[in-house]
């Protein structure tokens, strides 16, 4: 039986030399991997109060549509700047190969709600942690995180940690 690692294809060189890519948009495309996906991620969170769902930009807000759904729950999007039409907030991260800036709508989350944030892949943990800023700025409790791949050399699991998150992930690969 396939496990969620053999449905993701590895780009070397991708967005920049030296750079491998987990890609997983191969996971999607396969009814079987995709459902092993949303259930994996799910498992730690079944049992847990969640009020919404945030999906990180862009693979997020497929996984997280698809949680929130099977939830029961809202869905947030949480989007790079100047993607968002109404009033929102802003936080700039650093990522592993850049700066970026990402936004919420300002009354897309109420105070005291319980929110899962969820994204594909953990890497150096500044976009996770941008979108826990966002959420906590609104008043948003952070239930946890969920990803498919953590990139452990990276750091982000250690960052989310060290901000007393808890966090779930189906797999991790070595190096970056």
């Amino acid at each position: 039986m396939k496990t969620i690692r053999d449905y993701i294809r590895t780009i070397p060189d991708f967005p920049h030399e030296g750079i491998l890519f987990r890609d997983v948009t191969t996971l999607f495309a396969d009814a079987h991997g995709f459902r092993l996906a949303i259930d994996g991620m799910l498992r730690p969170w079944r049992n847990v109060p969640i009020d919404k769902v945030v999906g990180l930009e862009a693979r997020g807000f497929i996984l997280g549509g698809a949680i929130a759904h099977e939830l029961s729950t809202g869905f947030v999007p949480v989007r790079k700047q100047g993607k968002l039409p109404g009033p929102r907030l802003s936080q700039s991260y650093h990522l592993e190969y850049g700066e970026s800036v990402m936004e919420i709508h300002q009354d897309a989350i109420r105070p005291g709600e319980r929110i899962l944030i969820v994204d594909d892949l953990l890497a150096t943990g500044g976009t996770c942690h941008a979108g826990v800023q966002l959420v906590q700025r609104l008043g948003g409790q952070i239930a946890g995180c969920s990803f498919i791949i953590d990139l452990p050399d990276l750091g982000g699991h250690r960052l989310l940690d060290s901000l007393g998150l808890q966090v779930s992930v189906l797999c991790s690969f070595d190096g970056g």
